[in-house]
């Protein structure tokens, strides 16, 4: 893929992180849906999740790269902070998603990426649109089929394609139909929230430097944040407690896994090659977290799914055929680096 995107052997291993990192969260979205379904609150697994990946990422803070780091400052610390609350709260966000409609809801969400960056970048004015350039109209054109592909996902279940047993012990809040409705909409708000963490990932990585660093003090940040919410909406004591059972696994995973592993990935390949890169590869989420869920948990596949899904498909790689060939034209244009766009910043 990043081959036939950028013609280059640079990208090759950003581009084997990046299908690492996907997988990491489309095993993460199923372990959470498993979890959730058999009791443990979804506040106390991710205030567990964050304090554990913090304090086993706190080691490689005193011994890696310390001679070449840059001074750490309070605005440092303060950009650390932002990225922590956009991190944490798409990750609320996606919990509350998963319990309410399905894995591969949201997993097709994050596909959305891609267009919210597009939008916000425009809003921003860091990102420019000539409508007379073939290059500006797939892009805007791509950002709104995702778009409508989303709310196709969302207001459209259709028929289930292959059965499942359901599992009547999920606590659900609403109808089903509504649970739906309202799980997407949290997934589109994660998937908004994520646009912003890898815009501003790449800002943080281009003036400091240090990838463990970075990611130490997002967990750490996401560890206060988390706990206080927990400790707000979960009052009953027994549900802080830990068993060997599923949640356990689930927190095991969300830490290693979900949380340390596919964060460090995502601020390397961000720091190496750029945020649209790095969103290019969210439609790999779906056929992940699509096949594991038919496999394992016996995931039901819905025709709006499946339609829904082809559309934010095509207009994803719309987007990113638009990019693409826009950052040919400037190349081609001899344009300086720090002329490009927002989406085309490589740190």
């Amino acid at each position: 893929m990043a081959r036939w995107m950028y013609g280059t052997d640079n990208y090759s291993l950003p581009c084997d992180g990046m299908v690492m990192a996907m997988l990491a969260h489309s095993v993460s979205m199923l372990l959470i849906k498993v979890a959730i379904t058999n009791g443990i609150n979804k506040y106390v697994m991710v205030a567990y999740s964050y304090s554990l990946s913090t304090i086993m990422l706190l080691p490689f803070l005193f011994f890696l790269h310390r001679s070449k780091r840059p001074s750490l400052t309070l605005s440092a610390l303060c950009a650390f902070f932002l990225l922590s609350l956009f991190g944490s709260s798409g990750d609320m966000m996606t919990y509350a998603g998963i319990e309410l409609s399905s894995p591969t809801l949201a997993s097709a969400m994050l596909s959305l990426v891609p267009a919210f960056t597009f939008v916000l970048a425009l809003i921003f004015r860091m990102e420019e649109v000539h409508w007379t350039h073939y290059s500006s109209q797939a892009k805007v054109l791509g950002t709104i089929v995702s778009i409508a592909g989303a709310f196709v996902m969302i207001l459209y279940k259709g028929p289930t394609i292959f059965a499942i047993v359901s599992d009547s012990s999920n606590k659900l809040q609403f109808s089903p139909q509504l649970n739906w409705v309202v799980g997407g909409i949290f997934c589109v708000g994660s998937s908004l929230v994520s646009s912003m963490w890898y815009i501003y990932q790449a800002s943080v990585a281009k003036k400091y430097s240090s990838v463990t660093v970075i990611v130490f003090f997002q967990l750490l940040f996401s560890t206060i944040l988390s706990v206080v919410i927990a400790l707000i909406k979960v009052s009953d004591p027994t549900e802080w407690k830990l068993k060997l059972d599923m949640g356990l696994i689930a927190i095991l995973y969300q830490a290693i896994g979900a949380t340390l592993i596919r964060y460090t990935l995502c601020t390397w390949c961000v720091h190496r090659t750029g945020p649209l890169f790095c969103a290019m590869f969210k439609p790999l989420g779906i056929i992940f977290t699509v096949c594991m869920g038919a496999i394992f948990l016996g995931d039901d596949f819905n025709l709006g799914s499946v339609i829904g899904s082809a559309i934010i498909s095509v207009g994803f790689y719309a987007l990113v055929w638009g990019k693409y060939k826009e950052e040919s034209n400037i190349e081609n244009l001899g344009s300086s680096s720090h002329n490009a766009p927002l989406l085309q910043y490589v740190a």
